[in-house]
């Protein structure tokens, strides 16, 4: 219609789009950030790092704490043909590569023909006043079959090697991963090789972001 002017009468716009506008945004902003949360939560895998586990005085503790570090992971006995060889050299390796760039990670097990018979609190005393072991240890655990705790089941499946005897050895990168094994019969001197590799990798790219 016209005005007293003679000019086009404009009516006002309608409101209620713009009132809506500026929650709609809001909704598919939180809407898109959970999608994305979600995705990542997806796509982030498990790895040896992402497990908790209890020492060997009881207490939980989380494998977080090596992220970053190269970590072997052995299931250890007392009264093994192997133990004595074994403990010397990884206690070896843990001195000289260790504990800011790697470390000996001991899982006593009882598993394979009963050669680790004792209590956490014994085991430790024979492996520290024996061997002046100073790697980590933890609660003795089963590590193969059913009832292998779930970072054993992690390196089982990752590698597709199962432990069939005590002194099996897990070789796991910084990022969590699984990168090697070897069964009783290798000895620590043949795996340090590799190990070194990984470890001065580590030393290496630390020092190139410097």
């Amino acid at each position: 219609m016209l005005d007293p002017e003679g000019s086009v009468e404009h009516q006002p716009a309608s409101s209620f789009p713009k009132v809506l506008l500026i929650p709609l945004a809001m909704l598919l902003a939180i809407a898109a950030l959970l999608l994305l949360a979600f995705s990542a939560t997806r796509q982030k895998e498990p790895d040896f790092y992402t497990f908790k586990v209890v020492n060997i005085r009881g207490k939980l503790v989380s494998l977080e704490k090596y992220r970053g570090s190269v970590s072997l992971v052995v299931n250890v006995a007392s009264e093994c043909g192997y133990t004595d060889s074994h403990y010397k050299a990884l206690q070896q390796l843990q001195r000289d590569l260790g504990p800011y760039h790697f470390n000996v990670l001991a899982f006593p097990c009882n598993q394979f023909g009963q050669q680790e018979p004792d209590t956490n609190k014994e085991i430790e005393s024979f492996a520290r006043k024996t061997y002046g072991a100073s790697f980590p240890m933890f609660s003795k655990i089963t590590v193969s079959g059913a009832g292998a705790i779930p970072a054993f089941k992690y390196l089982i499946e990752s590698t597709g090697e199962e432990p069939t005897w005590n002194f099996w050895k897990y070789l796991v990168d910084p990022n969590g991963k699984a990168v090697k094994v070897w069964d009783s019969t290798v000895s620590v001197e043949e795996i340090r090789p590799h190990v070194t590799e990984l470890v001065r990798k580590i030393i290496l790219k630390k020092k190139d972001e410097l």
